[in-house]
């Protein structure tokens, strides 16, 4: 941008704010979110051929696992709010195909039932039992005609959880999905996990579609991201520096993200609100240096976009090649003479 833009009075935002929000409001579909399109494709394909012919066959699950910052939060809730034959949940509309929540701390039986009629508009006023909770959940569910049940974080159904909760947990997802009037479809997403949990029961493995979103490969993931840095800056009106087009940025772009898809996306944002408050009219590799700085509060040589030998460094821990406060001990204070 060859002008800096300030805040106006009335809000305290300036126009750069405002591109940044429209950029974080694109998606890119990348290979691992159109694997679970067709996934959800025939998962509600088939609940629908279904309900047309009256029958009431146990639904079936997608299991969507990734490491933290692959973007499969992100990519489950742009599927379902954006998918041009479902009504997914909203105020005031008492259908609601799709239902998606994460799930509350304990993730215990009772506290995920209670969620989740919390979430359906019918919330409890005194203390239930959970058989009489998930009844009334699974009620609702019928009543409101909804299709696809979204658990998010759904790895804490595993995490500190005895053995007995995690059966229980298990033995409620079969219930949904075999309910023998409305059998509901369950999208679990979360941490790597996740896939324990369905594992500890074959009935439960083997109506599941794993969806797994691996980390990124430059070799096969290179060429789309640059697509997708190309993209975002023609957005916010940067031109590409001649630097991001040597064949080494792309490899210390996913290196620096940790190989997720998600983190690149927010270093990439970043590194865009750089340039635009600086005044820039390019995307350069400075700009990135600087982002991964920030977000990392690393050292120079501890910098993907500068260290020669970038992949020795891990790009997930903080403070990299920064002096531990021990190490640098005040000096001892010096007793007053007598």
């Amino acid at each position: 941008m060859s002008k800096k833009l300030f805040a106006t009075p009335a809000t305290g935002l300036d126009e750069i704010d405002r591109v940044l929000a429209r950029l974080r409001a694109r998606f890119f579909a990348h290979r691992h979110y159109r694997e679970l399109q067709q996934s959800f494709a025939t998962l509600l394909n088939r609940r629908r051929a279904d309900l047309e012919l009256g029958s009431q066959n146990e639904a079936r699950g997608i299991a969507v696992i990734g490491d933290s910052g692959s973007g499969k939060t992100t990519a489950v809730r742009r599927l379902l709010a954006t998918h041009p034959d479902l009504q997914v949940l909203q105020p005031g509309i008492e259908k609601a195909e799709a239902v998606s929540l994460s799930l509350p701390s304990p993730a215990s039986v009772k506290f995920v039932g209670l969620a989740c009629l919390n979430v359906l508009g019918y919330p409890l006023r005194r203390d239930r039992t959970s058989a009489i909770i998930w009844d009334l959940v699974q009620n609702n569910l019928r009543l409101r005609q909804t299709l696809v049940l979204h658990f998010d974080e759904a790895q804490d159904f595993y995490i500190n959880q005895n053995a007995r909760e995690m059966q229980s947990m298990i033995n409620t997802l079969k219930a949904l999905m075999q309910n023998p009037d409305w059998p509901v479809s369950i999208v679990l997403s979360g941490m790597p996990q996740l896939r324990d949990l369905i594992n500890m029961d074959p009935q439960l493995a083997r109506r599941f579609t794993p969806v797994h979103f691996t980390k990124l490969d430059p070799a096969q993931d290179g060429a789309p991201i640059m697509k997708m840095v190309a993209g975002y800056a023609e957005a916010a009106r940067l031109e590409m520096g001649t630097d991001l087009h040597d064949r080494s940025f792309v490899r210390r772009l996913i290196h620096a993200a940790a190989e997720e898809f998600g983190l690149t996306v927010e270093l990439l944002l970043s590194a865009i609100e750089i340039a635009l408050r600086a005044g820039k009219s390019q995307l350069c590799r400075s700009c990135f240096i600087q982002a991964f700085a920030r977000r990392s509060g690393c050292m120079p040589d501890f910098n993907p976009f500068l260290r020669e030998d970038y992949t020795s460094i891990n790009a997930r821990l903080l403070l990299l090649g920064q002096v531990p406060d021990e190490a640098n001990p005040e000096p001892k204070k010096k007793g007053r003479k007598k």
